[in-house]
């Protein structure tokens, strides 16, 4: 019988290598993101939900030109709001943003480096695979290790969980730019950072928008499984009829988080429409 490779072993001797030398920096992260995911939650909360479908109607009105879209969006907010789920649904909304953002932030840079180099390209697309097909219950595990229960380790193990997608369509978006058109840049003069500014990423941008819709959808599929390690939101109200056997309670919460889903689809899909014409 060949002996055991001491994988997990391993794993957990760096875990708790990181956990002894970076932990005050794991507290300013703490801090950073709680401030941060609390401000933007602060800021849905205090104002009144009526006012706030409203302009989010608008909004989506500006961006899509569809008034269907729009007042179908608002009554999908008006039916959370009667559900008596407005002030779950207000941090969920903070969390997927704020997970998105940091999402948005870490990966377009690595996306834009594996489009540059095939190099990096190849050292990157399989730790993305690693990254979407490993379950997302074992992120929890690290994440709490590191940023105890609560808001963050919900956070963090979102992010984690979000960003292949940004990576991998931010990536092939620039590289699918006619070689023509660089050439073309390059006949004028462009620095390499002009060309990636002034031609690929806006030419790119449809399939890049794509990704931010993957990512979006993904920070929400991750709501109720965060609400395992103390994130709260709609996740922890379907994780409470889940634990009770209240299955209106529960399907309440998941008919809320469909509505969030759509809606945030819809806005990145008019804003991917927009920047096309």
């Amino acid at each position: 019988m060949l002996p055991k490779i001491p994988i997990g072993d391993w794993i957990e001797s760096v875990v708790e290598i990181i956990g002894n030398y970076f932990g005050p920096l794991f507290d300013i992260i703490t801090g950073v993101i709680n401030f941060l995911v609390g401000s933007l939650y602060e800021l849905f909360i205090i104002t009144p939900a009526p006012i706030f479908i409203v302009l989010v109607m608008a909004f989506i009105w500006v961006i899509s030109k569809r008034i269907v879209l729009s007042i179908g969006s608002g009554l999908g907010l008006l039916l959370i709001y009667n559900l008596q789920l407005w002030v779950p649904s207000m941090e969920t909304l903070a969390l997927v943003l704020s997970a998105t953002f940091f999402a948005l932030i870490i990966s377009f840079p690595i996306g834009i480096l594996t489009a540059r180099s095939g190099v990096f390209h190849k050292a990157v697309m399989p730790v993305l695979d690693l990254m979407q097909t490993m379950p997302p219950f074992v992120y929890l595990v690290p994440a709490v290790i590191f940023f105890q229960i609560g808001n963050v380790p919900g956070l963090i193990a979102t992010i984690i969980f979000a960003m292949p997608p940004v990576i991998r369509l931010t990536g092939l978006g620039i590289r699918q730019v006619p070689v023509e058109l660089i050439e073309a840049a390059e006949a004028f003069g462009s620095t390499p950072g002009q060309k990636l500014v002034k031609v690929q990423i806006p030419l790119a941008l449809p399939t890049i928008m794509a990704g931010v819709n993957q990512c979006i959808l993904l920070a929400l599929s991750m709501v109720v499984i965060a609400a395992m390690i103390g994130a709260g939101g709609l996740g922890s109200v379907v994780l409470r009829g889940i634990q009770r056997l209240q299955v209106g309670v529960g399907f309440e919460g998941g008919l809320a988080i469909v509505i969030i889903a759509i809606i945030l689809d819809r806005i990145t899909q008019s804003l991917s429409k927009k920047n096309k014409t």
